[in-house]
């Protein structure tokens, strides 16, 4: 409003456009406060802010799921014999009558013993001299390493290890932590240190080993899903790769994501398919050959977000190409289920369907033109329903990001690695440790780590 406008309002106009601009100053003034705290760390900085009126109730909603309770253990798993419970009472409480036997319920806890005590051996070494040529011999025990002796003759064992890599690189659980937490539960007394100069040691060995084993077999496999995020390597931005198959899990940090890094596991001959998102790191050249299937949830995704910016006929060409793709994705998950018979036909005319209405052609609306383009390529080279070609192959990339899943947590509580060797070493234990996870519960998973470090040659600790 100019100064000449203003001269002609009246005064009460005049005292009604003040209040309405410091009404507005007054909200401005909030919302300006409300950013500065929303900036400041707190103790729920992912709230909303609101209440939910009706929040959900916790624990295995109806009808979702089976309902499992906890099982009685194994007679094998019993540390002593079962204990007798007679019934106290003479005669009835209620009435005084006389009581018959009539079954024996079956009762039981599993609970940790009173007291946790390390186990810990001394071991008398005999050291001999040659009397000839004055060569020292000890005595050798497959327990020592052959240099065990002077300022490193105490060390920890192989389960200690294990027990403290298994929480940090399994779990996430801070190195800063596990001297408190094995203290706290097996009365365990080392140093942070300890670990941190294990760890690399062990992966330089045979858990180093078996990654670059694990390493081999994801070219083997005949699917691998595969995702990225962002991690550090002493400060500096780095990469998180995750490569999973069905029998492994393989992780991988590098300073950049490219098309050269993902060829590390997945090379430009691999016979299988890959299941990823839409990234340019895929879709290189030098990967034309390899099949693939795009993560059909991002799709979905990226499409319900058009009509809440769209309008008229610009919504109808991603409404319409995500209702195709949830079909396809219920005709999967109908023929996973069970035996379908019509999955053959539903699958040609899906198939059809999203041919035609992805067909290269000139839109009006440009997003809709980048969408066309983008989805179409991958369309043409199979790789948007390959899932309805070959039913194994699943059509989101949901295995991938739940391998990631432990290792953001990772990264938000411990700073992801200092240098070059923790990266090392993050990369073997994890692709070990998840990889064990697929095989057995947690103590077959410890005494598999024990294992491979009694492999080792025993390194002071």
């Amino acid at each position: 409003m100019s100064e000449g406008d203003l001269a002609k309002l009246s005064r009460d106009e005049l005292v009604g456009l003040v209040l309405k601009l410091a009404a507005q100053v007054e909200a401005l003034r909030a919302r300006l406060e409300q950013q500065a705290r929303d900036g400041k760390r707190q103790a729920a900085p992912f709230s909303k802010g609101t209440r939910v009126s009706d929040p959900k109730r916790p624990g295995r909603k109806p009808g979702r799921g089976a309902f499992r309770r906890r099982e009685a253990p194994k007679p094998e798993e019993l540390t002593e014999p079962p204990i007798e419970v007679p019934i106290a009472e003479p005669a009835c409480p209620r009435c005084g009558g006389e009581l018959a036997r009539e079954r024996v319920e079956d009762a039981s806890i599993v609970d940790l013993p009173e007291v946790v005590r390390p186990r810990a051996r001394a071991f008398r070494v005999a050291v001999g001299r040659c009397r000839r040529c004055g060569t020292a011999v000890r005595g050798r025990h497959p327990d020592l390493a052959p240099d065990q002796r002077g300022a490193t003759a105490h060390r920890l064992g192989p389960r200690v290890l294990a027990a403290a890599h298994h929480p940090h690189y399994g779990l996430g659980v801070p190195v800063r932590k596990l001297p408190a937490v094995l203290e706290g539960l097996a009365g365990l007394r080392l140093t942070q240190g300890a670990i941190t100069h294990d760890a690399p040691r062990r992966a330089a060995g045979v858990i180093g080993a078996k990654y670059h084993e694990l390493c081999a077999g994801v070219r083997r496999a005949p699917y691998v899903h595969t995702d990225d995020t962002g991690w550090r390597v002493g400060g500096e931005p780095a990469w998180l790769m995750v490569f999973e198959t069905d029998s492994a899990t393989v992780y991988q940090v590098r300073s950049r994501h490219r098309n050269e890094e993902v060829r590390e596991r997945v090379p430009a001959d691999y016979r299988g398919v890959m299941i990823a998102d839409r990234g340019k790191s895929y879709d290189a050249k030098e990967s034309a050959a390899v099949k693939q299937q795009k993560c059909l949830s991002r799709v979905l995704r990226s499409l319900s977000e058009v009509p809440v910016k769209k309008s008229g006929k610009a919504r109808w060409f991603a409404t319409k190409l995500r209702a195709l793709l949830k079909e396809a994705l219920a005709l999967w998950h109908e023929r996973r289920a069970g035996p379908a018979p019509d999955f053959a036909a539903g699958a040609r005319r899906l198939k059809v369907a999203i041919t035609a209405h992805l067909a290269d052609r000139r839109l009006s609306d440009r997003d809709n033109q980048r969408r066309l383009d983008g989805l179409g390529r991958c369309n043409d080279a199979g790789a948007l329903v390959r899932f309805l070609d070959d039913p194994a192959v699943e059509p989101t990339n949901n295995r991938a990001e739940r391998a990631l899943r432990p290792a953001v947590i990772a990264r938000k509580v411990s700073q992801c690695t200092k240098n070059a060797r923790g990266a090392t070493a993050f990369e073997a234990w994890t692709s070990v440790l998840r990889t064990l996870s697929q095989a057995g519960p947690g103590p077959a998973r410890l005494d598999a780590v024990v294992e491979r470090i009694r492999r080792t040659t025993p390194q002071p600790a």
